[in-house]
Order: C-alpha cells, then sequence, then structure tokens
C-alpha cells in the first residue's frame, strides 16, 4: 500500500463522494481522511487514502477523467516533526478585510506550522455586523511561550478572543 493525497473541486451534487469511494475500495484501497466543504456554490475537499501501487495509474486515469470534478493526486508524506507537540488555536471577532493574512503572519512569526485551519464569517445578529471564526492547529515548539503567541494574536484586533489548548 502507498498513500496517496487527492484534492478536488467541483459543481456539488448528490452521489460525488460515494462514487469516489467505490472507486478507491473497487482498487483495494482504503479512505484513511477527508475534509469536504460546500463554497460558493461548489464542492472542494482532500482525501487521504492508501492505495496499492500498481493501482495507482488506473486511479489516477480514471479521476482524470471525471466529468464533475477536478481532481488532482499526489504522493503523502508524513510531515509531523519529531519532538513538535500540537495545539489547537480558536479565534473570534469582528471581521475585516485581510484577517487571514495577519493571523498567519503571526503564525509565521512564531514559526509555527499550520496542520488544520478552519474559517468562517457569520452574521452577528446582536451587532449587525460580520463576525469571523477561526480554528487553527498547529505543530508547536516547546519552547514558543503561548501566553505571547496568544498576546501577539489578540493584537491584530482590539475584539479579537484567542483561546490556545495544547493537544
Amino acid at each position: 500500500m502507498k498513500p496517496l493525497i487527492f484534492t478536488l473541486v467541483g459543481p456539488d451534487k448528490p452521489g460525488l463522494i460515494s462514487n469516489l469511494s467505490k472507486a478507491v475500495y473497487e482498487r483495494g484501497g482504503n479512505w484513511l481522511g477527508s475534509n469536504f466543504s460546500h463554497m460558493a456554490g461548489h464542492f472542494a475537499g482532500f482525501v487521504h487514502i492508501d492505495l496499492p501501487a500498481q493501482k495507482h495509474d488506473e486511479l489516477i486515469s480514471l479521476f482524470s477523467k471525471h466529468p464533475d470534478l477536478h481532481i488532482h493526486l499526489v504522493s503523502a508524506q508524513t510531515t509531523l516533526i519529531s519532538g513538535q507537540q500540537t495545539a489547537q488555536i480558536n479565534i473570534m471577532g469582528n471581521d475585516k478585510a485581510g484577517i487571514v493574512q495577519e493571523l498567519t503572519r503571526v503564525l509565521n512569526q512564531f514559526n509555527l506550522n499550520i496542520i488544520q485551519f478552519d474559517s468562517a464569517c457569520t452574521s452577528a445578529p446582536n451587532w449587525g455586523s460580520i463576525l469571523f471564526k477561526a480554528k487553527a492547529i498547529v505543530e508547536i515548539a516547546p519552547e514558543v511561550k503561548l501566553v505571547s503567541l496568544r498576546e501577539a494574536l489578540e493584537n491584530i484586533a482590539n475584539d479579537l478572543m484567542v483561546d490556545i489548548e495544547l493537544v
């Protein structure tokens, strides 16, 4: 077995995941993990599978001909750095242009590797504005001071609330 990652995007419709998972299963593969979202009228996501090496070309050929999705496959690698731990960072505040760039700039300043980053903007009914929410899971070295990281993130905006928890 050899791991593969594939990304996909296309118009959303019922049965897309069922068809993809069937194709992986029929070639002796194992679906290890996935993350999907409906965004701006499209379906997007990524999948981690194990597949016999001799079936890679067959699956790549099949997926390249998919009528509804643009699919890109790459060989998977393990990326966790030895000695690193993970932390979950929850962020909430009023939305503003550039907030993701500012947040990721701070994470980069602390040399953190982003493992997962989910964000959304929702209506804040009591304030009449748009509320930004994000959850990041990052690799974090033991010497990183969580208090300093939280302060740096909160300094991006006056109303930004940040919660950091080691996982």
